[in-house]
């Protein structure tokens, strides 16, 4: 049968990577957190003292580092799932905190940082069988994907989402802390220059707001299905 490219797309905290995971192991698809890709740069900046919080991030100081940084995806048995690596280390835990979320967005804004993901997130998925999740990955990176999803929900329902997230790694953040990171994240990635995070024509919306993980899975499977046994070549 032939494997389709999935493309997810929307805002912080919809649960975009649970339901990319998901699909991928259901359909036997690789999954690509390309979220992880730019929270594994700007952690390497934080780490280089290039960024910092409080402060306007340097575009020129950022990019003099992009030919030093080399981002992985390696499966570990213990998760059951893959995990970022950052120049050889595992960085899965550290680039999910809150340091790191209040300097992605402006990161991934920089022309150089999302030239470079995008060629390797092309690289990482170019014969198929991918889903991939983002922000503009139905627009920019896969703009002929055969399934396009655009996630979104209520904000109170995604600050709860984040802070059982930030809990679970025994990070305790106040709701309104929560709130204020996931509406600025939404602003600058809805109004960056380059890419911004948008529902590209032909996705389909996806509300979660009150429905459950295994609910949302089960319509995406059956759209993903749809579009495999569409796609298929007439014998």
């Amino acid at each position: 049968m032939r494997q389709i490219t999935i493309a997810i797309d929307g805002y912080s905290s919809c649960g975009k990577s649970t339901l990319a995971r998901e699909l991928a192991h259901e359909l036997g698809y690789a999954y690509i957190d390309t979220g992880a890709m730019y929270r594994a740069v700007t952690l390497y900046c934080l780490e280089k003292g290039i960024i910092e919080k409080g402060r306007a991030v340097d575009a020129f100081k950022v990019i003099k580092e992009l030919l030093h940084i080399k981002i992985e995806f390696r499966y570990s048995d213990n998760s059951g799932k893959s995990e970022t690596y950052l120049n050889g280390k595992n960085v899965e835990g550290e680039i999910r905190g809150m340091e790191v979320s209040e300097l992605v967005s402006p990161v991934s804004a920089i022309h150089e940082v999302r030239k470079m993901m995008v060629y390797l997130q092309r690289q990482l998925a170019k014969d198929g069988g991918v889903v991939m999740d983002g922000r503009d990955i139905g627009t920019t990176v896969f703009p002929h994907a055969e399934l396009k999803l655009f996630m979104t929900a209520d904000i109170n329902v995604r600050v709860e989402r984040r802070k059982q997230e930030l809990l679970s790694k025994g990070i305790a953040v106040k709701d309104s802390e929560i709130k204020r990171n996931l509406q600025r994240r939404d602003e600058e990635d809805s109004t960056r220059a380059i890419s911004p995070l948008k529902q590209a024509p032909d996705a389909v919306l996806l509300d979660n707001t009150k429905i459950t993980r295994e609910e949302q899975l089960k319509i995406a499977l059956r759209w993903a299905k749809e579009r495999i046994v569409n796609s298929a070549p007439e014998r």
